[in-house]
């Protein structure tokens, strides 16, 4: 979990960029400069961005105006695993995990609006348990979860 803690979010962005980078690399992607510009603004805070947040980004960075052009971006870094859309929120936020294949879930404080995302084990998960006892084959969950992170709790925003 990255979002609530400490830790060197230089490092940390740098760190998922190069990733995103190599796996581009290995699977034969095109990273093309919006995309990484999205993945970038993703990046920037643990918080989730709305396409439209995105877009006023780019139009004033010169790369594009027109809402296709993040939506195309969005879905590639979605379809190969560098964000996720956070439902609640209609948002999307980079992956902290996107080497690893894994059942995303995510913790929102309601105060600040960070997000810290967590990987649930899918198949030894309750719902995974209740899918395969039921023979129901689950293809997707959403897991959110919605209070107040450490740092709110500490200062006595919350």
């Amino acid at each position: 979990m990255v979002g609530f803690g400490s830790h060197d979010h230089d490092a940390c962005k740098a760190s998922l960029l190069a990733v995103a980078e190599a796996v581009c690399a290995e699977k034969k992607l095109r990273l093309t400069p919006t995309r990484r510009r999205v993945l970038e603004l993703l990046l920037d805070e643990h918080k989730a961005l709305g396409a439209y947040d995105i877009l006023k980004h780019l139009a004033a960075e010169g790369l594009g105006s027109q809402p296709a052009i993040v939506y195309r971006a969005l879905d590639f870094l979605l379809t190969h695993g560098f964000a996720h859309k956070v439902e609640k929120l209609n948002a999307f936020i980079a992956c902290t995990h996107p080497q690893e294949e894994h059942t995303p879930a995510f913790m929102i404080c309601k105060t600040c609006q960070s997000i810290a995302e967590i990987q649930l084990p899918f198949p030894q998960t309750i719902l995974g348990e209740a899918g395969q006892t039921n023979g129901f084959k689950i293809e997707k969950t959403i897991v959110e979860a919605e209070g107040i992170c450490p740092n709110c709790i500490d200062t006595g925003t919350a």
